[in-house]
């Protein structure tokens, strides 16, 4: 495996390095470049990588994730725009920062430039990425990208105007679902239910229908339909929910979270 560079080690970071270890890359192929040189300490000796000290040490390196604050990214594009070559892939997880913005800063540089919107379940390795490539990309830049990223979950590719759309679903998704679960666990307390059941219940419940829905090859429609009978309990709940207007919310909520994801790329 090339060598792979990892600007930034907070959470996400170290989600990267964890999902590379784990899908078969050596620790001897990565380098940390951290800021809090008590940070990257921290990863280097619990995932045995190597640690970098200086911007000059950044050449040659096939593949550099940029895993830092949107605000610090052009700084970081211009800290290292020296020391690359086209033969380095730059993978920007800054959010918000469109790749023109970065190709802008590597003095005219051809380095292939490619945008990721992950989200937060990468942590444990079950996350979902879209990635978009940029000006100088070409098919093998992207399969390395899709490669490093798949231990951190699953990777789709999307043409970079539809990010914003990706950030909507999948990267505030989480929260959607975690939503879900508190009005769950509330509702059930609200029943009888104590909250230690509640929860319990509630997380099995989402968990087993979300894998029901990866594994089975079916529908959500076809197994919302299975498990609602004619009158039944579930058909009452969905009525509920249904004439609360659920499917508005929803569409309402994602077009808020797409427009609002618009106007930080514009910041």
């Amino acid at each position: 495996m090339s060598q792979i560079l990892i600007m930034g080690a907070g959470a996400m970071g170290e989600a990267i390095i964890a999902g590379l270890i784990n899908s078969g890359t050596a620790p001897s192929s990565i380098s940390v470049l951290e800021k809090r040189s008590e940070r990257s300490d921290e990863i280097c000796v619990q995932y045995g990588v190597r640690k970098l000290s200086a911007i000059a040490e950044v050449s040659g390196f096939a593949a550099i994730f940029l895993i830092v604050k949107p605000q610090d990214l052009a700084a970081s594009v211009a800290e290292i725009s020296d020391h690359i070559t086209t033969e380095t892939v730059l993978i920007s997880l800054a959010a918000g920062k469109k790749i023109a913005g970065i190709e802008s800063g590597l003095q005219g540089k051809k380095i292939p430039v490619i945008r990721v919107m992950p989200n937060t379940p990468a942590l444990v390795g079950e996350g979902m990425a879209a990635i978009s490539g940029g000006t100088y990309c070409n098919e093998k830049d992207l399969a390395l990208a899709e490669k490093l990223l798949n231990g951190t979950g699953k990777v789709i590719r999307v043409e970079e105007h539809l990010q914003d759309a990706v950030t909507a679903v999948s990267g505030s998704g989480p929260a959607y679902f975690f939503l879900i679960i508190e009005a769950m666990v509330a509702a059930g307390v609200e029943l009888g239910l104590t909250p230690e059941d509640a929860h319990k219940l509630s997380i099995q419940t989402i968990y087993g229908a979300a894998t029901m829905l990866r594994d089975s090859g079916k529908t959500p429609t076809t197994l919302r339909e299975n498990v609602t009978s004619p009158n039944g309990t579930t058909a009452a709940a969905l009525k509920t929910l249904n004439e609360s207007g659920i499917h508005e919310i929803f569409s309402a909520a994602l077009e808020a979270a797409r427009d609002r994801s618009r106007e930080l790329a514009q910041g």
